[in-house]
């Protein structure tokens, strides 16, 4: 009896796709967003004095407990959601 020839199946290489790499937000980039939605005509604001207004909140911050901390923080996130931007 004659062998049968293996056929060998045509595999498709896996598709890569790149994921789209996010980048890690850092502390200088949202001072910078803060420096832009601050700066307005009313009120000129410039990157420099937005890093010391938002290091002396995160010193008042330090002073309270962790959880006291998150808390205020909660806060002022629902408090932003409830704002028209």
């Amino acid at each position: 009896m004659a062998k049968k020839k293996a056929v060998k199946k045509k595999t498709t290489p896996p598709v890569t796709t790149k994921k789209a790499t996010k980048k890690a937000v850092t502390l200088t980039d949202v001072y910078n967003q803060v420096a832009v939605m601050a700066d307005t005509e009313g009120v000129k604001i410039n990157v420099a004095e937005t890093k010391r207004v938002l290091a002396c909140f995160f010193d008042v911050l330090e002073d309270y407990k962790p959880a006291d901390a998150f808390d205020i923080v909660a806060k002022g996130l629902k408090r932003a959601g409830g704002r028209r931007r």
